[in-house]
């Protein structure tokens, strides 16, 4: 496989579409907090004590990412009755400490976040605002607050960035603590969080969202207080591409924001991703099989010979194959490094 150009992220605003739309992975949170966002230091944060074989289970697997290791256990419950017949306990073990990973995971990231928006400095927000500005659509598979953060710091002096994440007041209680999602509003989206994340909440009835505006009591707070009252935000971080999509699709928010992300035109710039296969129901379904984009610029951090990025560059020219002929998608590569998200380069 011959090695693609890797265009600079200057690059990829003069040659995308005037229509483009952001996709963030973990690379941009861990772009602004290393040591907070990378999988090990989640890992590091993690309570295990109750779950003796499930943090084995990670070293048994020489990894430290939660998917990999819940999409494990899941696969383990599906074939273990082949294998050990006698022991009726296996299953139900293996599927338990995968909801419990799945737990910790969540806790882990709220308990990792800086506690108060002002923890972030005002030059990285800055930065920020100035790379996710000029997108049609800002769509993250992130759980944490970051984009949000950088989103609702109107009081920089910098332009102003139009986005609607389609959450409102309720219209009988305009003196609610919180904002709940309007479906009738959708069409007007321009943030998506297509994995859920910390502050967004299925009550059975209606999507809650936490805010600061409405409580002044800070967000992280807030979360921590759910979490110990056994109240967990939607948050996909099943194991397998699969189970992701089973819980999208039995979330009315969730699987709007899924189907709309298809509807998506023009250009989808991807940075921090690395298109792991268990997000292969964004990749290869939306984007890939069923996706209206023209084009898709990838980012790609570090050298792009290496075997993760040669990796990453593989997929995704297999998801351009996944297009039919009648609606073809270009694929170009960039440098991570140049798009400067939180810090201007040296």
């Amino acid at each position: 496989m011959p090695a693609p150009t890797i265009l600079s992220y200057s690059d990829v605003l003069a040659k995308a579409d005037a229509l483009r739309h952001l996709l963030l992975g973990n690379g941009f949170s861990i772009a602004c907090r290393p040591a907070l966002f990378r999988y090990d230091k989640l890992f590091d944060r993690a309570d295990f004590s109750s779950l003796d074989s499930a943090r084995e289970a990670f070293d048994r697997l020489s990894t430290t990412n939660f998917e990999t290791v819940i999409r494990a256990l899941r696969n383990f419950a599906l074939i273990c009755e082949l294998y050990a017949p006698g022991d009726v306990k296996a299953k139900a073990r293996a599927s338990k400490d995968a909801d419990a990973l799945r737990e910790a995971l969540v806790n882990a990231v709220a308990d990792s976040h800086p506690d108060r928006p002002h923890h972030v400095e005002g030059d990285e927000y800055l930065n920020c605002r100035g790379f996710v500005r000029g997108y049609k659509s800002i769509n993250t598979l992130n759980y944490d607050l970051l984009l949000y953060g950088a989103l609702m710091q109107d009081e920089l002096g910098d332009d102003e960035i139009p986005c609607d994440d389609g959450f409102r007041k309720p219209a009988d209680d305009q003196k609610a603590s919180y904002v709940s999602w309007d479906p009738d509003n959708s069409k007007s989206q321009t943030v998506r969080y297509l994995h859920g994340a910390l502050h967004l909440y299925d009550t059975g009835v209606e999507m809650k969202k936490f805010t600061w505006i409405n409580t002044m009591v800070p967000l992280v707070e807030q979360i921590r207080a759910a979490l110990e009252q056994q109240f967990y935000p939607v948050f996909v971080s099943e194991g397998t591409s699969a189970e992701k999509l089973e819980r999208i699709r039995h979330n009315d928010y969730l699987c709007k924001m899924y189907r709309s992300f298809t509807e998506l035109q023009g250009a989808i710039v991807v940075y921090g991703h690395s298109l792991d296969e268990s997000d292969d129901h964004i990749f290869n379904d939306r984007i890939g099989r069923h996706g209206k984009t023209s084009q898709l610029f990838i980012s790609l951090y570090g050298d792009p010979s290496s075997p993760g990025n040669k990796t990453i560059i593989r997929r995704a020219l297999a998801i351009a194959r996944l297009r039919p002929e009648r609606r073809p998608l270009e694929v170009q590569f960039y440098d991570a490094a140049s798009a400067s998200v939180w810090k201007q380069s040296d």
